[in-house]
């Protein structure tokens, strides 16, 4: 038997519930009383409707992370824009360190009223990665990915992505990253396939005790 690929996964399921649903109206002939079933069927149709996207270019690592150097404080130069930092507006930072097996993720930034905010996460290495992957979590038990993309041998900065490219960070180990650095980094994520307008500067400002 041909294993089927993802779109026609996606279409034989949506069209055993579609013809699902057409059956189910029939027979309760839309009273009142079965809206609720037929609607949750309606919502299964949308969802796998929508499916994933096609998967992207194979997004390359660094070959092997020595964790040890890698832990301590990081200052975000520049990121993808998202939505779930969408509130911080200046000084972000990230400290990660050792939590038993695992790598506790604390990370601050400076919102717009001059507050701060704060998040602590936990990070899990996937094996066999050389320790540049990892899986992030700021909201268990859903976790994101954390693929280091580039870093130079004394770990001065570092780019982070995820296989969608999605998202992106350029972090540093000081709050003024030296521009060729920052050049080095963005010609980096292009080459991997970034957009490099994506990119939008993180304001250092001040550090956050």
């Amino acid at each position: 038997m041909t294993p089927l690929d993802d779109d026609q996964v996606r279409f034989n399921g949506r069209r055993f519930v579609e013809q699902k649903t057409q059956n189910l109206a029939r027979t309760l002939q839309m009273r009142p009383t079965a809206w609720k079933t037929f609607a949750a069927l309606i919502g299964v149709v949308s969802l796998m409707g929508c499916g994933s996207p096609p998967p992207a270019t194979p997004l390359p690592t660094v070959a092997k992370v020595d964790l040890d150097r890698y832990l301590g404080a990081w200052y975000e130069i520049a990121l993808v824009p998202n939505r779930f930092q969408a509130q911080c507006v200046a000084d972000t930072q990230a400290r990660y360190r050792l939590d038993g097996a695992d790598i506790e993720v604390f990370n601050r930034c400076r919102q717009v009223d001059g507050s701060v905010s704060d998040a602590i996460g936990v990070a899990k290495v996937v094996p066999g990665s050389g320790n540049a992957k990892l899986r992030v979590s700021f909201f268990r038990p859903f976790y994101g990915d954390y693929w280091v993309l580039a870093l130079p041998t004394d770990y001065r900065w570092v780019l982070v992505g995820e296989p969608t490219r999605r998202y992106g960070w350029i972090l540093s180990r000081s709050p003024q990253m030296l521009p060729e650095d920052l050049q080095a980094a963005m010609a980096r994520a292009q080459t991997l396939g970034y957009e490099r307008s994506a990119f939008r500067l993180t304001p250092q400002t001040q550090t956050i005790p």
